[in-house]
């Protein structure tokens, strides 16, 4: 899918809007199916970390002090919230408003790039893939979360059934497995764990490279 093709400004009211009740939703979520990925994700973050999708900042409070943290969301309403849950917790932050299409920052730029439950919602899976392996400096790790594919045939058929409603509503996808993607972009996996199902992956891959002192 190209840029063009999917209507960036009808994604962006959509998320503006789904900012008002979001936290309340994901809050749901986080306890039913995701646990402790937020955190699991956050914790392995080091040096300048860049946070695609970042959202309303849920994340914010599980980096590390000493983490040089950007971030980027296509909702100015969605990062409006974050801006202000990082002044409340004190958290240092660069949030602006971007497209994970195409970043605004020169190659080899981060030491980690972090997605959680974002890939999911942007609807060129391989172009955001590309931008974030360019972004990330040699040797740097990728640390991605989301739901995925199912191992289980039954809730396959069930995320096919819900792509059906989701994907011409909010550009949702439900059968998607970004591992195997990020495995042909040349990334050493070093980590991977699925649960709940397989519907739930967190990984975490190496840019080939050594890490400029």
């Amino acid at each position: 899918m190209t840029q063009s093709a999917y209507q960036p400004a009808r994604w962006q009211r959509y998320w503006d809007k789904k900012s008002r009740g979001y936290d309340r939703e994901m809050g749901m979520w986080d306890r039913v199916l995701f646990g402790n990925s937020r955190q699991w994700a956050c914790s392995q973050a080091s040096g300048h970390t860049f946070e695609v999708a970042i959202g309303t900042g849920l994340n914010l409070s599980f980096y590390p002090p000493e983490v040089r943290l950007t971030g980027i969301d296509l909702s100015d309403a969605m990062l409006e919230i974050a801006r202000g849950r990082a002044a409340n917790q004190g958290r240092a932050a660069d949030l602006s408003q971007g497209n994970a299409h195409s970043l605004a920052f020169e190659d080899e730029s981060f030491d980690t790039v972090v997605c959680t439950f974002g890939l999911c919602a942007i609807p060129d899976l391989d172009t955001a893939l590309d931008e974030m392996v360019r972004v990330l400096r040699p040797g740097g790790q990728l640390i991605l979360v989301d739901h995925v594919r199912s191992t289980s045939a039954i809730a396959r058929g069930v995320q096919r059934l819900l792509e059906l409603v989701t994907m011409p509503l909010g550009g949702e996808h439900f059968m998607r497995r970004p591992h195997d993607d990020v495995k042909v972009r040349g990334l050493r996996i070093e980590q991977v764990q699925r649960f709940k199902l397989g519907l739930v992956e967190r990984l975490v891959a190496r840019k080939a490279g050594e890490p400029s002192a």
